[in-house]
């Protein structure tokens, strides 16, 4: 196996586990949205939690299942345009596209890193009844955003491999 593949397998996978523990935390919030529910309109005794506590585990599932999300091509796609390119073509456009992911994760992680540093510097809480502290949470973002990056730089090798492939290879779908 070439360095190029066996980087972008060990990044993908990397981010595939992410990804599965990201989508553990569904199941805290439903549980924890399902037990606001009964709470409040059965017991009449509402959290101070429940909803917090669901918002808080939003923005990991989401930011943490994003990388894997795109080796997956389960992002917004233009499919009506896309469908239509040839395999090289679609490489081509796949190769230009992933760049520009990139940057713009290279600028949040830029951007995100001091935010988290305060945040974990200060102890920083939502300022709630409930209080809960948030550090953890910012501190997540430049994390995910790096892996985001990461694996941008795997899909645009992939797609550059698949640009320089001949005609009887094109089609064969993502590594």
């Amino acid at each position: 196996m070439s360095f190029v593949n066996g980087y972008c397998h060990a990044i993908t996978q990397i981010n595939r586990w992410f990804a599965i523990l990201a989508s553990l935390l569904v199941f805290v919030m439903v549980a924890a949205i399902s037990y606001e529910v009964v709470a409040r309109y059965f017991f009449d005794a509402p959290t101070v939690w429940a909803l917090e506590l669901s918002t808080l585990l939003l923005g990991p599932y989401f930011m943490l299942a994003g990388p894997y999300i795109l080796h997956t091509a389960g992002h917004v796609n233009v499919d009506i345009l896309y469908g239509k390119l040839s395999p090289r073509v679609a490489a081509m456009v796949d190769a230009g596209i992933y760049p520009i992911i990139g940057l713009i994760s290279c600028v949040l992680i830029y951007q995100s890193i001091p935010v988290a540093m305060n945040s974990i510097e200060s102890g920083e809480t939502s300022f709630s009844s409930w209080n809960p502290a948030i550090w953890p949470v910012k501190t997540l973002i430049p994390i995910a955003f790096s892996l985001l990056l990461l694996q941008a730089i795997a899909e645009m090798l992939v797609a550059i491999q698949r640009v320089g492939h001949r005609a009887e290879h094109q089609g064969e779908g993502r590594a």
